[in-house]
Order: C-alpha cells, then sequence, then structure tokens
C-alpha cells in the first residue's frame, strides 16, 4: 500500500519562482533588445492592422455584449472598441496572429511570442486611462517593450528544450504563462500573488492541437493565442482580488501538470532568463508562411524567375523534391484536399505550388477564389518532402537556429535544374541589416492599409524613433492608431 501524500503546502515549485524572480527583478540593459523589440511592437501592430481586412477576423472581434463601451478601457488598434482589458487583450491578440505573419520562436517547441502582445497591450492602456483619470502618472512605452522582453523571454526558454506538441499540447500554453506573469507583474502583485497568478495559469487544462493538424486544421489557431494572452489578464486580475495559487501545479504526484499532461517528464531548460529571445527572434517579412517553410518560399520564389528566364512554366515540372528538416515534415508537410485558409498556410505543398505558379505569396492567396484555381493542386501532388539529418541538427543547434529548405525541379523532359537551397530565412537574426528595412516596409504598408496619409506619419514619427517611443505614455500611443 502506497503512503499518503503528506497535506503539508509545499513551496512554490522552483520552475515558478524563476519564472516571478526573472520578471520582478531582472534588469534589462540590452539595447539590442529594447531595439528589436521596437521592430517587433510596429511589425506586431501592423499584423493586425492587416488582418482587419479580413471579416473571418474582425467578426470575433469587440465587446461580448454589442455596444459595451467600457470608461477608461483599453483600446483596440484599428478599430473604435475601447474594452475591459480581458477582451481587449482577446481582440488584439487574435488580430495580431490572424495571418500567421507575427513573430516566430523555433526550437523543441514553437510559437510565436508577440502573441502576449495582446494581454500587455491592453493591461498597460487600461491602466494608463486609469491613472490618468486618478491624476497619477502613465505607463511608458518603454514598460512595453520590457514587458515584451520579458514574454519573449519566458515563452522561448521554456521552448528550447521542451517539446509541447510532441505530447499533444498547443504551445499557447507558453502565451498563458508568459503573459500572467508580466501582466501581473505590470499590475503591481507582490511576489507571492505573482506566483499565484502562473501555478493558475499551469493548472489550467491547456488547449489541444487538434486545430493545428489534418484533418481537423481551422480557424482556432487564429485566435487561440488571442484567448490564451486574454485569459491571462483574468487570471493576473483574479490574483490580485487575492486568489490562492497552487505552488506545487507542476510536480504534484498524481496531480501536477508533469504527471497529467507532461508523460511524469519535468521541464528541462538550456539557459536562465535573460534577452536571448527577443535579440534572436525570427520576425515573418516576406510571407505569411508558417515559419517552416519560409526558406521553401523564398526559394520557390527564384526557381519563378529562373524558369521564366528560360522560357518555362510550372506546366513543364513533372517532380518538385524539399530537402528540409523533421520539424517541417511533422507540421506542414500535408496531401490530400485542403479544406480552409487556416489548412493552406501550414502545408509546405500549397506554400511552394503558389510562388511557382504566380511568382508571389500573400495572405490572399490562402483564400478560396485562389485556392480554386486547379493548377495549385496539381503542382502540390508533384511536391515531396525529404528529411536531411544535418538540417534538423542545423535547426536545433543554438548557435545557428537554421530553417533549411533546398527544392530540387525535375522537368518533364527529364533535365534535373540545380537545387535552390536557402538556410537562413529573411527574418533572421543573421539577415538584420537585410530584412529590417523591409520589416519597416511592411509596416509603413500595413498603416496604409488602415489610416489616412496624416496619421500615417504621426504614427511613424514615433514608432521609428527609439527614445521618443520609449517615453511616450502607452495611452497616447496606443490613441495615434484609433481610427
Amino acid at each position: 500500500m502506497s503512503a499518503p501524500i503528506a497535506n503539508v503546502r509545499p513551496e512554490p515549485d522552483q520552475v515558478l519562482a524563476d519564472i516571478v524572480d526573472y520578471v520582478t527583478g531582472y534588469q534589462i540593459k540590452s539595447a539590442l533588445a529594447f531595439d528589436t523589440a521596437r521592430n517587433c511592437l510596429i511589425d506586431t501592430l501592423g499584423c493586425g492592422l492587416e488582418a482587419l481586412s479580413y471579416p473571418a477576423c474582425t467578426k470575433l472581434l469587440g465587446p461580448i455584449v454589442p455596444g459595451t463601451v467600457v470608461p477608461n478601457g483599453a483600446r483596440v488598434p484599428g478599430t473604435q472598441f475601447q474594452l475591459d482589458p480581458v477582451q481587449a487583450a482577446f481582440s488584439i491578440g487574435a488580430m495580431i496572429r490572424w495571418l500567421d505573419f507575427n513573430d516566430t520562436w523555433l526550437a523543441a517547441e514553437w510559437g510565436h511570442p508577440s502573441d502576449n502582445l495582446g494581454g500587455i497591450l491592453a493591461t498597460a492602456d487600461w491602466l494608463s486611462r486609469n491613472h490618468v483619470a486618478a491624476g497619477r502618472k502613465p505607463l511608458a512605452m518603454k514598460q512595453v517593450l520590457a514587458a515584451m522582453i520579458k514574454a519573449h523571454e519566458i515563452q522561448g526558454c521554456i521552448a528550447l528544450e521542451n517539446s509541447f506538441n510532441k505530447v499533444g499540447l498547443d504551445h499557447v500554453v507558453l502565451v498563458k504563462v508568459a503573459s500572467t506573469a508580466v501582466v501581473a507583474h505590470m499590475l503591481g502583485l507582490a511576489r507571492e500573488e505573482i506566483i499565484n497568478a502562473v501555478s493558475l495559469a499551469w493548472v489550467d487544462g491547456q488547449s489541444l492541437r487538434t486545430y493545428r493538424h489534418a484533418p481537423n486544421t481551422g480557424s482556432r489557431k487564429s485566435w487561440a493565442a488571442g484567448d490564451a494572452t486574454s485569459r491571462a489578464v483574468r487570471l493576473a486580475l483574479m490574483a490580485r482580488t487575492g486568489e490562492m495559487g497552487y505552488p506545487s501545479v507542476l510536480t504534484a504526484r498524481g496531480w501536477g501538470f508533469y504527471d497529467v499532461l507532461f508523460k511524469g517528464q519535468p521541464l528541462r531548460f538550456q539557459r536562465p532568463y535573460g534577452t536571448y529571445v527577443m535579440e534572436n527572434v525570427l520576425f515573418k517579412i516576406a510571407y505569411p508562411a508558417e515559419f517552416h517553410a519560409q526558406t521553401a518560399v523564398e526559394a520557390a520564389m527564384t526557381l519563378h524567375g529562373r524558369l521564366a528566364a528560360a522560357g518555362r512554366t510550372a506546366a513543364d515540372i513533372r517532380r518538385i523534391t524539399i530537402r528540409t528538416h523533421e520539424a517541417c515534415i511533422r507540421i506542414i508537410d500535408k496531401t490530400g484536399p485542403l479544406a480552409n485558409p487556416a489548412d493552406r498556410d501550414h502545408c509546405i505543398q500549397y506554400m511552394v505550388a503558389v510562388p511557382l505558379l504566380f511568382g508571389r505569396l500573400t495572405a490572399g492567396d490562402y483564400e478560396d477564389r485562389i485556392a480554386a484555381d486547379p493548377r495549385i493542386d496539381a503542382l502540390r501532388a508533384r511536391i515531396a518532402c525529404v528529411e536531411d539529418p544535418a538540417f534538423t541538427a542545423d535547426y536545433h543547434d543554438p548557435d545557428k537556429r537554421a530553417i533549411a529548405n533546398g527544392l530540387t525541379v525535375e522537368l518533364n523532359d527529364g533535365t534535373v535544374l540545380p537545387e535552390v537551397l536557402a538556410t537562413y530565412p529573411l527574418g533572421h537574426r543573421r539577415r538584420r541589416a537585410e530584412g529590417i528595412p523591409l520589416l519597416v516596409e511592411k509596416f509603413r504598408t500595413n498603416l496604409a492599409r488602415r489610416f489616412p496619409e496624416r496619421q500615417q506619419q504621426a504614427i511613424l514619427a514615433v514608432s521609428l524613433d527609439q527614445a521618443r517611443l520609449e517615453a511616450m505614455p502607452v495611452h497616447e500611443y496606443v490613441d495615434l492608431y484609433v481610427i
């Protein structure tokens, strides 16, 4: 007969303590991290503005009860909504993630650390407006950037060595945990209260990855992070009331996260929390494509040009082989019918076929009107993926973090074209000098989708000036995005 579990409340799990001590005590001294966070901020908001062109996204935004306006509530950029911070976090988070065009982090687990901006910006804006209403000092945008850096770090460092997808859990669990920690700190909670909040985030049942994979791929993957970051705000606000936490939520025998959801394995860590993740984050600059396919799309664009120069087209292609890494095959190597845009933007064959046919890949190319072109599926059927173990090793190497794809085309006449290999995508840290000017242009394009020229210029003037942005009150910056 097993010994009973002692009913003595333990000290908080070390993982919880480490997260909270980092959030409350770590001083960010990296200018590179703050500069990258500013670029991340504008890129993330720009992705949300582009998503406002899609009714499938906008139908989910706004108050739960139509017409509700919250006094001193958080604004949702690009809209007229003024909401409570929980619902504002959902709306901002859903916008950000809708088109799969915001930043990415690839490791044992994948994810998009800028998903945390939903909770961070909504909470900071709400606090700032209420501070001003009470005659107090508002939060500054530097506090938003610092919270982004720390949320990126928590999510990314846990992801380095721990695969949640391999046990069927979605990576948004890390958005919820990271957002809860930084939002709770932003709310002014004490150390024990923040530990309580973070434990509440872990004790939730967590999302399955069902909606990201065949045969169930669907639009929830576009709002799942909004759901997670808004849940984080809700839990942090509950902890602020004094709601208790669960100190051994990870390690409790039989009932903790490890035993129930992680096959009994503890979380492993490669490095202490610092500024590594923000400094090395991957930006999606050129193409709204799942990140494991970014280099494949770049290679396909190169091949499209070479075929055109030789007087050939996609119709001349007999077979395409994609030499790739294991994670790519596990997530986006997909055959058979594709049911919706969410299905298509997670299919590497689709993301290669479109640029080979049309010389482009835009968010609109995932819509039904384009997908109905029979040439796309015909070409998809002739594309096969093959893992290269060296690519997989370089993908996991912390000094490389490569995301390599090589495309080899065989033509109908038997000619085999030289492989086009792309190792590091445009948004990689190794290509920052090349990528950041294009990231700024992407932001300009997205501003132009929503705002008149004068408003665009007002946003740009602040957003491209590090010192001016950091000093600006949060609510004044967000007000620049109100239509």
